[in-house]
């Protein structure tokens, strides 16, 4: 791959509400370190961060609004010339004026990491790629939790994860892992 002078990280959700023992049991334990590689890459490298802050309509949620869960996690807090945006729906895109935004930027290359994996992950990285964009997934920067499926078996966060995964790969966006996108640079 060729990472692009101005491709964008975005970072999803990384809030002090995600690390509540409420949500369960999660995957990918590391996520939040390779997170912070990339984070750490491109800051030095001059490149565009976009931090997306999830505000949720729902007052049991962890992000709901005037309570600590909303807010970033210390390690995740946007820096000056950093992107925020705020959403209230898993999908970055929606309603948050973030399209347009990286229309007049010029960007159109995404690499996309955060939470949860089958969540505002997935379905940013979905709408990423149906509107044109570039999106890569990297599936060690993300994680997600255990959850039963439609019918009512338990699945791990390992399964879930990799089948998000599996519905983004090839067709929305191309996953692949933060070592990758680090030489890539």
């Amino acid at each position: 791959m060729e990472l692009k002078a101005n491709a964008a990280l975005i970072i999803i959700d990384q809030q002090q509400g995600i690390l509540h023992p409420r949500l369960g049991r999660r995957n990918n334990p590391h996520a939040e370190d390779r997170i912070l590689d990339l984070l750490g890459f491109w800051r030095d490298s001059e490149r565009p961060v976009i931090h997306v802050q999830h505000l949720s309509r729902e007052p049991g949620s962890v992000f709901w609004p005037g309570q600590s869960g909303v807010e970033f996690q210390q390690r995740f807090l946007p820096q000056d010339g950093e992107w925020l945006i705020q959403k209230q729906v898993p999908d970055a895109f929606c309603s948050t004026g973030l399209e347009a935004r990286l229309r007049e930027a010029g960007i159109r290359q995404l690499i996309i990491v955060g939470v949860a994996t089958n969540n505002s992950v997935e379905s940013t990285a979905r709408t990423a790629g149906n509107l044109g964009f570039e999106a890569w997934v990297i599936e060690d920067a993300c994680f997600t939790f255990d959850k039963a499926d439609y019918f009512g078996t338990p699945r791990s966060a390992e399964a879930v994860h990799g089948m998000s995964l599996g519905n983004l790969h090839g067709e929305y966006a191309t996953v692949t892992g933060s070592a990758r996108i680090l030489a890539a640079g």
